[in-house]
Protein backbone atom coordinates (compact mmCIF):
# COMPACT_ATOMS: atom_id res chain seq x y z
CA UNK A 1 0.00 0.00 0.00
CA UNK A 2 1.23 3.66 -0.63
CA UNK A 3 -0.51 6.45 1.29
CA UNK A 4 0.27 10.26 0.84
CA UNK A 5 2.40 12.36 3.91
CA UNK A 6 -1.52 12.49 5.99
CA UNK A 7 -1.58 8.66 6.15
CA UNK A 8 -4.54 8.46 3.72
CA UNK A 9 -4.54 5.51 1.16
CA UNK A 10 -3.15 5.96 -2.59
CA UNK A 11 -2.65 2.96 -4.37
CA UNK A 12 -2.66 -0.43 -3.45
CA UNK A 13 -1.85 -4.30 -4.92
CA UNK A 14 -3.44 -7.38 -3.45
CA UNK A 15 -1.43 -10.03 -3.90
CA UNK A 16 -0.91 -13.82 -2.26
CA UNK A 17 -0.18 -14.25 1.35
CA UNK A 18 3.28 -15.93 0.52
CA UNK A 19 4.36 -13.34 -1.79
CA UNK A 20 6.75 -10.30 -0.55
CA UNK A 21 5.66 -6.85 -0.76
CA UNK A 22 8.88 -5.66 -1.92
CA UNK A 23 8.05 -7.21 -5.34
CA UNK A 24 5.06 -4.74 -5.94
CA UNK A 25 6.89 -1.22 -4.79
CA UNK A 26 7.97 -0.13 -7.93
CA UNK A 27 4.39 -0.95 -9.31
CA UNK A 28 3.17 1.69 -6.76
CA UNK A 29 5.68 4.09 -7.35
CA UNK A 30 5.45 4.29 -10.97
CA UNK A 31 4.10 7.76 -11.82
CA UNK A 32 4.32 9.05 -8.07
CA UNK A 33 6.77 12.15 -7.17
CA UNK A 34 7.31 13.11 -3.64
CA UNK A 35 10.39 14.54 -1.68
CA UNK A 36 11.18 11.25 0.30
CA UNK A 37 10.03 7.52 0.16
CA UNK A 38 9.84 6.02 3.58
CA UNK A 39 9.58 2.48 4.14
CA UNK A 40 10.79 -0.08 6.71
CA UNK A 41 13.89 -2.32 6.55
CA UNK A 42 12.27 -5.53 4.09
CA UNK A 43 12.50 -3.01 1.32
CA UNK A 44 15.92 -2.35 1.59
CA UNK A 45 17.29 -3.19 -1.75
CA UNK A 46 19.75 -1.39 -4.33
CA UNK A 47 16.63 -2.07 -7.45
CA UNK A 48 14.51 -0.28 -5.25
CA UNK A 49 17.00 2.79 -4.36
CA UNK A 50 17.41 3.55 -7.80
CA UNK A 51 13.87 3.06 -8.57
CA UNK A 52 13.77 6.33 -5.50
CA UNK A 53 16.57 7.91 -7.14
CA UNK A 54 15.32 7.85 -10.50
CA UNK A 55 11.81 9.63 -9.19
CA UNK A 56 14.11 12.27 -7.81
CA UNK A 57 13.16 11.76 -4.47
CA UNK A 58 14.96 10.13 -1.11
CA UNK A 59 15.09 6.82 0.31
CA UNK A 60 14.13 6.94 3.91
CA UNK A 61 14.87 2.87 4.51
CA UNK A 62 17.20 1.62 7.28
CA UNK A 63 19.33 -1.04 6.27
CA UNK A 64 18.85 -4.61 6.31
CA UNK A 65 20.80 -6.40 8.84
CA UNK A 66 22.37 -8.68 6.10
CA UNK A 67 23.56 -5.67 4.31
CA UNK A 68 27.66 -5.78 4.55
CA UNK A 69 27.82 -1.61 3.77
CA UNK A 70 25.49 0.38 5.79
CA UNK A 71 23.26 2.85 4.24
CA UNK A 72 22.25 5.71 6.45
CA UNK A 73 18.95 7.12 6.87
CA UNK A 74 17.55 10.03 8.42
CA UNK A 75 16.03 8.88 11.68
CA UNK A 76 13.86 12.34 12.39
CA UNK A 77 12.49 11.70 8.85
CA UNK A 78 11.62 7.81 9.76
CA UNK A 79 9.46 8.70 12.02
CA UNK A 80 6.52 9.90 9.73
CA UNK A 81 6.49 6.32 8.51
CA UNK A 82 3.33 5.58 11.54
CA UNK A 83 1.42 7.55 9.24
CA UNK A 84 1.42 3.73 6.77
CA UNK A 85 0.87 1.99 10.08
CA UNK A 86 -2.23 4.29 10.92
CA UNK A 87 -4.08 3.36 7.48
CA UNK A 88 -3.50 -0.34 7.67
CA UNK A 89 -4.93 0.37 11.27
CA UNK A 90 -8.05 2.54 9.93
CA UNK A 91 -8.56 0.18 7.19
CA UNK A 92 -8.97 -2.70 10.52
CA UNK A 93 -11.64 -1.67 11.60
CA UNK A 94 -13.81 -2.07 8.56
CA UNK A 95 -14.74 -5.91 9.68
CA UNK A 96 -14.74 -7.03 6.54
CA UNK A 97 -10.98 -6.08 6.24
CA UNK A 98 -10.19 -7.01 9.14
CA UNK A 99 -11.51 -11.23 9.34
CA UNK A 100 -11.47 -11.14 5.24
CA UNK A 101 -14.99 -12.55 4.55
CA UNK A 102 -14.43 -11.85 0.98
CA UNK A 103 -13.15 -15.09 -0.78
CA UNK A 104 -12.32 -13.51 -3.79
CA UNK A 105 -9.76 -11.13 -4.63
CA UNK A 106 -11.98 -9.12 -6.82
CA UNK A 107 -14.24 -8.88 -3.80
CA UNK A 108 -12.38 -8.01 -1.22
CA UNK A 109 -10.37 -5.21 -3.84
CA UNK A 110 -13.57 -3.74 -3.85
CA UNK A 111 -14.30 -3.82 -0.13
CA UNK A 112 -10.94 -1.74 0.35
CA UNK A 113 -12.15 0.81 -2.31
CA UNK A 114 -14.77 1.38 -0.41
CA UNK A 115 -12.71 1.81 3.16
CA UNK A 116 -9.94 4.23 1.67
CA UNK A 117 -12.83 6.21 0.30
CA UNK A 118 -14.22 6.17 3.55
CA UNK A 119 -11.01 7.12 5.09
CA UNK A 120 -10.57 9.98 2.37
CA UNK A 121 -13.73 11.08 3.72
CA UNK A 122 -12.90 11.46 7.43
Amino acid sequence: MLVDALGRPLRFVVTAGQVGDITQAPALLDGQHGQAVLADKAYDSNALRATIASMGAEAVIPSNRSRKTIIPHDPVVYRHRNHIERCFNRLKHFRRLATRYERRTLHFTGVIYLAAILIWLR
